[in-house]
């Protein structure tokens, strides 16, 4: 028979001031396998983690169950402490009384009621673990990185300087994302790309680096130590190696000047063979298939153009699309984030007016790089009245968006801040629902800018509409307690961060959650900020959620970290939670493969039944609940473990 310890933790108050811890320890000492049964404030602090094993010695326990948190919190915590007392760490067993009792229930005697039948079916389940052997696994000395923004360029960098490959990956022609869209950084107004492209540069000559722009991951194969990447290269008809960045192609191009630039946020145009930007790395042309005369034609006059000015032939227009495939042993997402599309806010006349502008517009405008040459024009003329608008798309539950985006006060601040300096006459204004200047430096960078002149209203926008020549913004005044109207030469929409199309391709393909804002889930919020659920994938950046540059690094160079440990310590151990065949009843009729989400499930042609690849399988059970013979089964969640804590629940326990 089992002999099981039983250890109820205090958690402070936030479990003991609403269950009685005593009489819970009190009624699983009397569960029939339980040795002994102890309480502790803190059982996950040093004394309380003592307390476990020295019973495990004295008492020979053979199976560990701990009533606390969630075993999100500190279930691997406990484990390690149930193994360094000589028991197998799948002997432990969890039971969450903090989130599942205390927390959600005001009735004392109910939640203790609740906190007992819950530890008696953790009871009735643990008597039942077997112990579980982790297997070891060789580790690929090689890492993925999914985004070329400033947080993929910053893992890429750490890990390469670490003395690993890394493969580079990028779905737009040149390195940058869009930091290198923006003119001047808060709160210190460093220029972006000074600060940028050093690194881009790094990026495109390091010899660990293997850089693929203008592709996209397509699939991701494996587990962790010994994934394997299918990565589609998208053809740019310029050859790589000839190209070397004249720039003569874009000038003869016969659509010169009529594209709108990605890059300038379509304030500017460029050709169909182009660069992104002059510091682009690589840089390299790419041919735009989707406007080139030639690819959409078949024609472009008696021969294109750019073919026939390029001095090294580098216009190569018979090239196609190529797959190649990487093996890597862990992974860093770093796919950024998409602006607000400020279209979806009507009211705010964003599709009518072209003096109304988002955020990232006015940086391509405000840009010595931008189609201006860094000069405020708008629609001909320079602007004298400016009104910011901000939260535009963030905080807003009509549009389900209710996070704040949390770079819109300080980008706004540091934009109204350059329109004072090239303008000095102009007066600006910032309407705000709240400003959040919370990082370092910010609050007094907001003080600088409202020294300044600056005009900064508590008030609300909600309509914008044409007033002579030129704009008026009507919003409500929120100390004032009333509407007031605006008038304006251009409005800034101060536009949120939202996750982009590029985060959730990526969460199909990993198969990453996403939270309930979209944003791709990190592993645990507090302890565990850029794991995923799925080992040896890391987040890095804005796919997580909204942050600025400085976090955004901070979470790169904590990302390159974790993706560093699996590849120096060469080899990774394999949860051992996996699905489990018995060929006996196994009658091969493969529902199975069709369930797995993670191609763990393999059928064996020659004997005829399914087999599982135990490193690819994440113990999800699928495969269990679609046998129809009943042999596919999860090791350390089988059936009569499952239906022994399913049974006590339904004949809750009485202590009196």
């Amino acid at each position: 028979m089992a002999r099981i310890g039983v250890y109820v933790c205090h958690c402070g108050v936030n479990i003991a001031s609403s269950i009685d811890v005593e009489r819970v320890t009190k009624a699983a000492g009397k569960y029939h396998a339980v040795v002994v049964a102890r309480n502790y404030a803190y059982m996950c602090s040093d004394p309380g983690q003592e307390l476990i094993r020295k019973d495990i010695r004295e008492h020979k326990l053979d199976r560990v169950v701990v009533a606390a948190c969630s075993p999100r919190m500190h279930e691997v915590t406990f484990r390690k402490t149930c193994e360094s007392a000589g028991l197998n760490a799948y002997c432990f067993e969890m039971t969450n009384i903090r989130e599942q009792c205390s927390w959600v229930h005001e009735n004392g005697d109910e939640a203790t009621a609740k906190a007992v039948d819950l530890v008696f079916s953790s009871l009735s389940r643990a008597a039942l673990l077997q112990p579980l052997t982790v297997q070891e696994v060789p580790v690929t000395p090689a890492a993925l990185i999914i985004g070329g923004g400033i947080a993929g360029i910053q893992a890429a960098l750490d890990i390469a300087d670490s003395g690993f490959q890394v493969h580079l990956v990028e779905k737009t022609p040149s390195l940058g994302g869009h930091m290198a869209r923006l003119d001047k950084t808060f709160p210190t107004l460093d220029c972006s790309a000074c600060i940028l492209t050093p690194k881009m540069v790094d990026v495109g000559n390091h010899s660990n680096i293997h850089l693929m722009t203008y592709a996209e991951v397509e699939k991701v194969e494996g587990f962790i130590g010994n994934y394997k990447a299918t990565i589609r290269l998208k053809p740019r008809y310029v050859d790589m190696d000839q190209c070397t960045g004249c720039g003569l192609c874009a000038e003869e191009c016969r659509l010169k000047d009529r594209i709108d630039s990605e890059f300038d946020s379509g304030m500017g145009k460029r050709s169909a063979v182009y660069v992104p930007f002059p510091q682009a790395v690589p840089l390299k042309y790419t041919v735009d298939e989707e406007h080139c005369l030639f690819l959409t034609r078949g024609k472009c006059g008696k021969e294109p153009a750019c073919q026939a000015v390029c001095p090294t032939h580098a216009i190569d227009f018979s090239q196609k699309e190529k797959k190649v495939e990487v093996d890597v042993g862990t992974i860093v997402v770093a796919t950024g984030f998409e602006p607000f599309d400020a279209s979806r806010k009507p009211e705010l006349a964003y599709s009518n007016y072209s003096n109304v502008i988002t955020g990232l517009e006015f940086e391509r405008l405000i840009s010595a790089s931008g189609p201006t040459g860094g000069k405020l024009i708008v629609n001909g003329r320079e602007p004298r009245k400016v009104v910011f608008i901000q939260c535009v798309g963030s905080r807003d539950k009509n549009l389900g968006n209710e996070w704040c985006s949390r770079v819109c006060c300080m980008y706004a601040i540091k934009q109204a801040h350059l329109i004072r300096e090239k303008v000095p006459d102009s007066r600006v204004t910032v309407l705000y629902m709240d400003l959040r200047c919370f990082g370092k430096g910010f609050e007094e960078f907001y003080d600088r800018v409202r020294s300044e002149g600056v005009i900064f209203r508590r008030a609300i926008g909600s309509e914008i509409y044409r007033k002579g020549e030129g704009l008026a913004v009507r919003c409500e005044d929120t100390f004032l307690g009333q509407a007031v109207e605006i008038e304006a030469d251009l409005v800034v929409l101060s536009a949120g961060l939202e996750p982009g199309t590029g985060s959730i391709d990526v969460s199909k393909v990993l198969k990453l959650s996403r939270s309930a804002d979209g944003f791709l889930m990190e592993a645990h919020p507090k302890l565990r900020p850029v794991d995923t659920a799925t080992d040896g994938v890391y987040l890095a950046g804005c796919c997580q959620g909204p942050k600025d540059i400085p976090d955004t690094v901070a979470q790169a160079k904590a990302a390159a970290s974790s993706a560093l440990i699996p590849m120096i310590r060469g080899k990774v151990f394999v949860e051992p939670i996996s699905a489990q065949v018995n060929d006996d009843i196994c009658c091969g009729c493969r529902v199975c493969e069709a369930m797995c989400e993670y191609k763990a499930t393999v059928f064996d042609e020659e004997k005829g039944v399914m087999t599982i690849n135990a490193a690819l399988c994440k113990g999800c059970g699928s495969c269990a609940g679609a046998c129809p013979t009943g042999a596919m089964t999860i090791r350390h969640y089988t059936d009569d473990q499952i239906f022994a804590q399913v049974e006590s629940l339904s004949r809750p326990f009485t202590d009196e």
